[in-house]
């Protein structure tokens, strides 16, 4: 089992990454592979809408610090996608990295990855109203279906906005464990 992880927190260990690495943690021990890319750390563009990826190429012409990551994805099992909410939304980090996997959709709209991966989104955001921004989760996971991606998880924590208060949650990070032990076999 292959796990590849993509953290959009401009905070090394934020909250987001910090719940991340639970699941992460919990699937190493139950023997999957797993590989973290922090967005942050690397030199990469936006989607510059060039088309190549429709008609030329069946992959992204940019060249920068997220191809690697675009070919790990296409051998993984799992994707987990970690963001905190910053206006509404994912980070800036996450969604300029998720523009940019358009290449995986032939120019017909179907997948280009192959069948039976699933994905876990784990967000975290400051506001503690659980009905605040949880429209996020269902947008991203239509692109995600579109992928090839059949089943899809949401890792939330609300109320969350200093560096480690997630940890203070026992209860979801006892959900990031349970996710693991579900999705890794």
């Amino acid at each position: 089992m292959k796990i590849v992880a993509v953290l959009g927190s401009p905070r090394l260990n934020g909250n987001s990454a910090t719940l991340a690495r639970k699941f992460l943690d919990a699937a190493r021990a139950l023997g999957a592979e797993a590989e973290e890319h922090v967005l942050n750390r690397l030199a990469y563009d936006g989607c510059q809408g060039c088309g190549v990826c429709k008609t030329k190429q069946d992959r992204c012409a940019v060249e920068d610090g997220l191809t690697p990551i675009y070919d790990a994805i296409r051998a993984a099992d799992i994707l987990l996608l970690a963001s905190p909410v910053y206006f509404a939304d994912i980070s800036g980090q996450l969604k300029c990295f998720f523009d940019r996997t358009y290449a995986y959709l032939n120019p017909n709209f179907t997948s280009r990855l192959p069948a039976g991966k699933k994905s876990v989104f784990v967000l975290t955001q400051g506001n503690a109203d659980p009905e605040t921004f949880k429209d996020i989760h269902p947008r991203y996971e239509q692109w995600l279906k579109l992928y090839g991606f059949e089943r899809n998880y949401l890792l939330r924590a609300v109320g969350v906005s200093q560096e480690g208060e997630v940890n203070n949650q026992p209860l979801v990070m006892q959900q990031a464990e349970e996710l693991a032990r579900k999705l890794v076999f």
